[in-house]
C-alpha cells in the first residue's frame, strides 16, 4: 500500500513525496484512514515506527478547512517533553508546507511573549507541554472551548511524569463533541482508565504487543560493578564500531560528570538534561544531528520521541528505574528499519530493576559475552572483551591458573660462592656487639670526630630521671610477648582519665 491509497489530499502527498516517503508504516497504514473519518483511536506502537506522522498527516487535511479565532486553538497536541513537542512542530512545518495552517508551540524554558502573541492571532494547531499550557490557562491567555481535536502523545510517559491530573483537567475544559487520539508504547491501568473516561468508543490499533522492543535492535545486558562502569563504557565506545550513540543516565549529576569524563578521554560528546535551558538543549541536539559530536549523554528528558537518524548504539549507563523507560530508551536506535545495538549496565544493586524490565518486555535480555565482541580478541586472553582498567586477575585467560610470583630465596654462604656473579651481593649484617664501657665509648667518639659522651659523674638531672624510667617496661608498637592477649572488642590503648571518675 502507498500513501496515495490512504485518502490524503494531493497537496499533502506532494509534501510526503518531497520528504522521500512513499510507503506507510503499519501504524500509519492502520491509523490514518480512521482519523480521516473523525473516529477516536488508541494507538499502541513501538517507538520509532512512524507514530508521529500517523496523526500529523491526517490532522493537516482535517484542519485545512475552517477558520481560526483568537485565543481559541482549533486542535491541541499534548507532549511530555519540550524536545518531543519541538519535533512534532518540525513535522507540521515539513508536511504542511502546501497548506495555509498556523501553528504555535507552547513549551517551558522560553519567554511567553511570542507564544501569547501567536495565540492572540489565532492558531489552527497548538502543540504544548502540560506545564506551560496550564500556566497560560490560569493566566487567562488561552481558551479551550473551541478545540475540535485532541492528541495525547506518549501517554505512558505523561503518567510517569505526573501529568495525568493536568490532562484530566484539560479534557474537562474541552468540548464534549471532539475527536480524541491517544498514543502510547505501553498501556498501564491508569492510561486505560483515562481512555475510558474521555474517549468515545475508540478504535484500538495495536501494531505490536504493548511494551515490546524493536526486532531490529540487538540488546545486551552487561554485568559490571559500580566502579567499572566508566571503563566498560569507554571500551565499548572504542571497540563496538560505534558511529553515533546516546548514553542514558538516571541522574543529572551523572550526566554532567560522565560527559566531562568522555571529553577528557578524547571522545566528541555533549549533554542534555533538565537543568540545561531550552536554547542550549536545542543547540546540543543540532550538533548531534549534524555530526559535530557523535556521543550524546542524556537523562530521560530525551528518552521519549527523539527522532535522530543513524543512531547506531544506545547505552543505559544506569538501569532505568521505570521498566517503561527501557523500551523508550533503546527505541532511539534501530529506527525506520535500521539496525541498532543497545547495552544496559547492570550492577548487583540493579537486579530487581532489570528483572522488572524483563517481566515487562516478556523477554530475557542476553548477557554480553566474548562471542558478541566485534573486534578480534588476542589469543590466550579470553577476557579481552572486558574494558580497559581491568584487574590483574582478569588478564589471565579462562581456565588458567594465575602464575605465582617467584620468591627470592635467601642464599647461603655456599650459594654466594657459586652463584651468579652478576647479581649484587647481599649486604651482610654485622653481629651485635656488647655495649662498651664509658671509657671505650668516649675513645671511639673521639676517633670518629664526635662530641664525647658525658661520664656518669656528669649526668644531668634529665639523665637521672630517664634512668628511673628504665626500670619500667618500655612501650613498643605492639604488645610485649609476655602480656596476656586482650579479649576481642576491648580497648587496647591507655585508659582515658574520665573513665575513672565515679568508679571504684
Amino acid at each position: 500500500m502507498k500513501f496515495a491509497d490512504l485518502g490524503l489530499s494531493p497537496e499533502l502527498l506532494k509534501a510526503v513525496d518531497k520528504a522521500g516517503y512513499d510507503t506507510p508504516t503499519p501504524i500509519q497504514e492502520q491509523a490514518i484512514p480512521p482519523v480521516l473519518m473523525m473516529k477516536d483511536i488508541i494507538g499502541i506502537a513501538q517507538t520509532g515506527t512512524g507514530k508521529t506522522a500517523s496523526f500529523v498527516l491526517p490532522m493537516i487535511d482535517i484542519m485545512a478547512s475552517g477558520r481560526r479565532r483568537a485565543l481559541m486553538p482549533r486542535s491541541l497536541i499534548l507532549e511530555p517533553t519540550r524536545e518531543l513537542a519541538a519535533q512534532v512542530a518540525e513535522n507540521f512545518e515539513k508536511y504542511g508546507e502546501n497548506h495555509d495552517l498556523k501553528m504555535a508551540l507552547l513549551i517551558g524554558g522560553v519567554q511567553m511573549g511570542d507564544q501569547v502573541k501567536a495565540l492572540n492571532e489565532g492558531v489552527d494547531v497548538l502543540i504544548a507541554t502540560p506545564g506551560r499550557l496550564m500556566d497560560l490557562f490560569e493566566r487567562g491567555k488561552i481558551l479551550l472551548n473551541g478545540c475540535e481535536l485532541l492528541v495525547i502523545d506518549e501517554a505512558d510517559r505523561m503518567l510517569d511524569m505526573g501529568f495525568i491530573p493536568d490532562i484530566e483537567f484539560v479534557c474537562s475544559k474541552l468540548p464534549e463533541q471532539r475527536q480524541t487520539m491517544l498514543f502510547s508504547a505501553t498501556m498501564p491501568p491508569p492510561i486505560e482508565k483515562l481512555a475510558k473516561t474521555f474517549m468515545d468508543n475508540p478504535k484500538r490499533i495495536e501494531v505490536s504487543r504493548a511494551a515490546t522492543t524493536n526486532a531490529d535492535i540487538t540488546a545486551f545486558k552487561v554485568m559490571v560493578g559500580a566502579r567499572q562502569k566508566r571503563d566498560t563504557l569507554e571500551w565499548l565506545l572504542a571497540n563496538d564500531q560505534v558511529e553515533t550513540a546516546i548514553v542514558f543516565s538516571n541522574r543529572k549529576t551523572t550526566v554532567r560528570d560522565l560527559n566531562q569524563y568522555l571529553q577528557r578521554k578524547g571522545f566528541k560528546s555533549g549533554e542534555i538534561h533538565g537543568d540545561i535551558d531550552q536554547a542550549t538543549r536545542q543547540k546540543e541536539l543540532e550538533r548531534f544531528k549534524s555530526g559535530d559530536m557523535n556521543i550524546l549523554v542524556a537523562s530521560d528528558v530525551a528518552a521519549r520521541g527523539l527522532d535522530i537518524k543513524g543512531v547506531s548504539h544506545v547505552f543505559n549507563y544506569d538501569t532505568p528505574w521505570h521498566p517503561d523507560d527501557y523500551v523508550h530508551r533503546i527505541g532511539r536506535t534501530g529506527r525506520a528499519g535500521a539496525k541498532g545495538r543497545a547495552f544496559t549496565f547492570v550492577t548487583p544493586e540493579d537486579a530487581e530493576a532489570i528483572d522488572n524490565v524483563e517481566k515487562l518486555t516478556k523477554n530475557v535480555i542476553p548477557t554480553f559475552g566474548k562471542d558478541d565482541v566485534r573486534v578480534e580478541l588476542k589469543d590466550g586472553s579470553g577476557s579481552n572483551a572486558k574494558p580497559k582498567g581491568r584487574s590483574k586477575d582478569d588478564a589471565v585467560g579462562d581456565g588458567e591458573e594465575k602464575p605465582k610470583r617467584a620468591t627470592r630465596k635467601r642464599k647461603s654462604d655456599d650459594d654466594d660462592s657459586t652463584g651468579n656473579t652478576n647479581e649484587k651481593p647481599r649486604r651482610q649484617s654485622k653481629p651485635r656487639q656488647e655495649k662498651p664501657g664509658a671509657d671505650d665509648s668516649a675513645g671511639d667518639d673521639k676517633a670518629r670526630g664526635r662530641r664525647p659522651r658525658r661520664s656518669e659523674g656528669n649526668k644531668s638531672r634529665d639523665d637521672t630521671r630517664n634512668a628511673d624510667h628504665n626500670a619500667k617496661p618500655q612501650r613498643g608498637r605492639g604488645r610485649q610477648q609476655d602480656e596476656e592477649p586482650v579479649p576481642p572488642g576491648e580497648w587496647n590503648g591507655p585508659q582515658p582519665g574520665f573513665l575513672d571518675v565515679g568508679f571504684d
